[in-house]
């Protein structure tokens, strides 16, 4: 049976380095899920308001304007 030195039996993982193209990508990645949040806590308060304001408001629509005699 062939014998098993400390440096065989475990491995250390080492990761690999990040490249400056991962770099920009993870960064990138960021700003753009933070951003996707933002817009999605806008939205949301958006609708909120507009479903508040439309429960408030008569649901009637304007009236519609006369036509013009010629």
């Amino acid at each position: 049976m062939a014998k098993l030195k400390k440096t065989t039996a475990f491995n250390a993982h080492v990761p690999k380095a990040e490249t400056p193209m991962d770099k920009t990508t993870r960064v990138v990645r960021e700003m753009v899920n933070e951003e996707t949040e933002q817009r999605q806590i806008k939205n949301a308060r958006l609708r909120k308001t507009r479903l508040e304001r439309d429960a408030t408001t008569p649901s009637e629509a304007c009236p519609p304007k006369p036509a013009k005699k010629r």
